[in-house]
């Protein structure tokens, strides 16, 4: 099944595993690359068991009222460990938080927590119109000067549906158990997505989302666009940009990575 979530229509490995075949018999045909990224509606469609997928965010810089932050090198790691499943490392070797308030400018960087994901297909791995999956995910504390030293998890609930050969939707909910600094307690947080994504060429794909935020807090509204281009039919360079709609939600973020499946 194409990646309708980020709507890049990439090209087939159907020959590319055809050669492989001659050499080795047995050998399956792997499925069309799906990304995690650009946009934060997840795609439902698992690595091919066995294959690794590297999924990396180069530069990303995000700022709002009194903060800026940049991150380098942020990436998620996935394995695929059966036909319908794969584990998920994602952390950012290097970052660094600019917090200004009264005057004074604060600031704390190095690495990242580190994020272990769980996603398993339903259905919709290898064909249809419509997939879906569970994606249970744990954040386990690095005591960095970046974490608040808590564990935190939830469960996503990404739904792809693919309209015609170059157009498809992704949505999303997204429950969160997240702890809350000012509070000092965990609070439940709700996020919900929902994603088109457009085919211009067998290379070049764009996508335009809406993202929401509710919680414990004011609800936060987002939008973002991006575009994707294919090198090869298992290698896609990407960039994107997401912007706060309203006064609660953080001013804009902008982004580049690649993702690479072998």
């Amino acid at each position: 099944m194409k990646n309708v979530v980020t709507g890049m229509l990439l090209v087939s490995g159907v020959a590319l595993a055809g050669e492989s075949e001659l050499i080795n018999p047995g050998v399956t045909t792997l499925r069309d690359l799906a990304a995690d990224r650009p946009d934060a509606t997840e795609s439902p469609i698992t690595v091919d068991k066995g294959h690794w997928q590297v999924e990396t965010s180069v530069v990303d810089y995000a700022k709002d009222y009194g903060f800026e932050a940049w991150t380098w090198g942020e990436t998620n790691l996935k394995y695929g460990i059966s036909d319908n499943a794969d584990i998920q490392f994602v952390f950012a070797p290097y970052a660094e938080e600019r917090v200004r308030e009264g005057g004074v400018t604060e600031t704390a960087d190095g690495a990242s927590d580190l994020t272990i994901r769980l996603k398993y297909n339903l259905w919709g791995n290898d064909g249809g119109k419509t997939a879906f999956a569970l994606f249970p995910y744990i954040k386990v504390p690095t005591g960095t000067d970046l974490s608040n030293d808590k564990w935190e998890g939830g469960l996503i609930l990404p739904y792809a549906y693919e309209v015609n050969d170059r157009l498809g939707v992704g949505a999303q909910l997204e429950f969160g158990y997240n702890w809350d600094d000012e509070d000092e307690d965990y609070d439940v947080e709700l996020s919900h997505t929902f994603v088109v994504g457009y085919s211009l060429t067998d290379k070049w794909g764009v996508y335009g989302e809406y993202l929401g935020v509710a919680g414990d807090h004011s609800y936060e509204a987002y939008a973002s666009g991006g575009i994707t281009y294919a090198v090869t039919e298992f290698f896609q360079l990407d960039a994107g940009a997401v912007l706060g709609l309203n006064d609660a939600a953080q001013d804009f973020n902008v982004f580049s990575g690649f993702t690479v499946k072998f």
